[in-house]
């Protein structure tokens, strides 16, 4: 039996949590926090995320400020793991993305102790894996070829959306349908 709070196992809290879910989904626009795509209905499993994992910071296991929207896969990479950034101290520019393959990339001129924090967030998140990869193609492909709109791209994968229009791909496109070519 366990004599302080301190010492009761993470997984013997009951998990209240799940019922914020439906909140979380909401509040997020159900996005992931950690990969910026959108969690589907019924293909797409989201969950609580703890940002201070419960076997770090039993005092915030059930505080709203605590959680945050993550994909079931993205959760169970993080994990307890205290290497990843939050998402919501995470700046403009810390991340950035390589528009031919891809992949999630520190930003330029980061301070070394940010870039280095970003690195092992791309890394124990894996977010340049094949499936990471492969979703941000299909949506960056479904918008260079007219399927779907610059506004849903926005709704559906905001940081591929932000990186599209930073990176001038946007002005390209409308450059290149103008030509006519």
């Amino acid at each position: 039996m366990a004599q302080t709070r301190e010492d009761i196992p993470a997984d013997k809290f009951p998990p209240v949590w799940t019922h914020a879910l439906p909140d979380l989904m909401e509040a997020y626009g159900r996005l992931c926090a950690y990969i910026c795509i959108y969690i589907e209905r019924v293909t797409g499993g989201g969950s609580v995320d703890h940002m201070l994992a419960k076997s770090h910071a039993w005092q915030d296991v059930y505080e709203w400020q605590n959680y945050r929207l993550a994909c079931t896969l993205m959760n169970a990479r993080k994990n307890n793991y205290q290497d990843v950034l939050d998402p919501f101290e995470v700046e403009d520019g810390w991340f950035r993305l390589e528009l031919v393959s891809y992949q999630v990339i520190p930003g330029e001129g980061l301070d070394p102790a940010i870039e280095a924090r970003v690195l092992a967030t791309i890394t124990r998140l894996k977010l340049n894996d094949h499936d990471c990869l492969k979703v941000r193609e299909e949506y960056a492909t479904a918008f260079f070829d007219g399927d779907i709109k610059l506004d849903y791209l926005r709704r559906r994968a905001p940081f591929l959306a932000k990186e599209i229009e930073g990176q001038g791909a946007v002005d390209l496109m409308e450059r290149h349908e103008e030509l006519g070519a």
